[in-house]
């Protein structure tokens, strides 16, 4: 996509036809591209070849995506040049391609029109442009702010130990992957693919990234609001949802972490009790999009397994740096279960109606990331050795754009790599905004409707 001088945005001679929805997952898949072409050149690998074309796209789509599932340790496999590509593809896929635009326009201090605006609100998944172009600001800016802080209190904590310019490296890039909910980590001059094992009992490390995570996961929408209402009560229903619903499942997966892994030796059981509290925090936080891990994957309880991968397949909010079905998509359908087993008609919550298309909404995403990640479980069993679970562990990694693995990634198939590559960037661009927006961009309006009948159900 290109900026002109006029404040306008074209590609090529189709792009009136083409929907803001459109706009962004070609978009997507164009900075992917341009990321998998820079990884694989000579000069992006530490062995002085090129990686080749499955393993670059591969690392670009989930560098893109803010996944973290990988082929190579990111360290070992990539210089300098490839480990700052990658941040970069995390960085413009973790606040989306219109926060980079966005900073243009705003540097040029040019006009933004309806159609950035309409990009800029779908990009964040509003409906509504009344105020999109404050919030990409707050965006941005709020972004950045967040990032450097989180960069500065890792660069305090790894400077005396590791030197000014590993603290300076380690802190950047691990601020960015966490607050992009990517997982990325460059820990392998330490030990290639410790990741987050290496500071286990640090707990400057594991609430700083944290921090970042759970803040990069609660949406954009919800930061204003709460930077300008600064009471629960003023808050929409929405937030109140999303902060109610977060809180609830960092406290409820700490505690189900703690019960199924207290004793297991290959996890919590050789800590002391104060880091086994930590290593479940963090734990929590993590699987809902981070990525980064703390304890071994493959070593946790089945009953750890399946906790992990509803918390991923729930993921963080609607308009964040994280992925899932999103915390409010499966509260609506909590709260539609409940009222029909009531006998009711409509679904209520604090005192308001949620409208029956939002409901089938919420119902159909979720759907069809189960249906999906169902099928990716028994394509991976077929073609790569793995079992069910550690296989709906890795489709369900895959997207909710999580990054964490039980099975090891590189041991997949070909085709379940590009499985894995497709449901990376289905994750991240939205299953609604795909299926959705590309069928459905242009709705018939309907004409006629068939005579209703009745079915047996249950």
């Amino acid at each position: 996509m290109l900026f002109d001088t006029s404040g306008g945005w074209f590609m090529g001679k189709r792009s009136k036809a083409l929907n803001p929805t459109k706009i962004i997952a070609i978009t997507f898949a164009v900075i992917i591209l341009l990321g998998t072409a820079a990884l694989m050149l000579p000069i992006a690998s530490r062995s002085g070849t090129s990686c080749g074309l499955r393993p670059a796209l591969f690392t670009a789509t989930s560098a893109t995506c803010v996944t973290g599932l990988v082929l190579y340790d990111t360290w070992t496999q990539w210089t300098g040049f490839g480990q700052a590509v990658i941040l970069a593809l995390i960085e413009i896929g973790g606040l989306g391609f219109m926060s980079a635009a966005s900073f243009l326009i705003f540097l040029l201090r040019r006009k933004v029109g309806l159609k950035q605006r309409m990009i800029m609100a779908q990009a964040m998944s509003l409906t509504d442009l009344r105020g999109v172009v404050r919030l990409q600001k707050l965006v941005l800016f709020g972004s950045l702010g967040i990032q450097t802080a989180g960069a500065l209190l890792l660069f305090v904590r790894f400077l005396p130990e590791y030197g000014p310019w590993t603290a300076l490296k380690w802190g950047v890039f691990h601020s960015v992957s966490a607050f992009c909910n990517a997982g990325f980590d460059i820990l392998g001059s330490v030990q290639p693919g410790i990741g987050m094992m290496k500071f286990q009992s640090d707990p400057v490390v594991l609430l700083t990234l944290s921090a970042l995570i759970v803040v990069g996961g609660l949406g954009f929408l919800v930061w204003q609001e709460l930077a300008t209402e600064r009471s629960f009560r003023k808050f929409s229903v929405y937030t109140k949802l999303v902060l109610i619903t977060t809180g609830f499942l960092l406290l409820g997966g700490t505690v189900l972490f703690c019960i199924l892994e207290w004793n297991n030796p290959n996890t919590l059981g050789a800590m002391s009790p104060g880091d086994r509290i930590l290593n479940a925090f963090f734990q929590s936080v993590t699987v809902r999009t981070a990525g980064f891990a703390s304890i071994d994957q493959a070593a946790l309880t089945d009953g750890g397994k399946a906790v992990a991968t509803v918390l991923m397949l729930i993921g963080g909010s609607s308009g964040s740096t994280a992925g899932g079905v999103k915390t409010v998509t499966m509260v609506v359908l909590l709260l539609f279960i409940a009222a029909r087993a009531r006998g009711k008609e409509t679904v209520c919550v604090f005192k308001r109606t949620i409208p029956s298309s939002q409901v089938m909404d919420a119902m159909t995403i979720i759907t069809i990331l189960v249906g999906l990640a169902m099928f990716g479980s028994i394509f991976i069993c077929a073609t790569s050795p793995f079992t069910f679970v550690d296989a709906l562990f890795e489709s369900v990694s895959a997207l909710a754009t999580v990054g964490l693995t039980a099975g090891g990634t590189p041991l997949l198939s070909v085709p379940a790599q590009i499985l894995i590559i497709i449901y990376m960037y289905f994750g991240r661009v939205g299953v609604l905004t795909i299926a959705l927006g590309f069928l459905m961009g242009d709705k018939a309006q309907e004409r006629f409707q068939y005579a209703q009948t009745k079915l047996l159900i249950g």
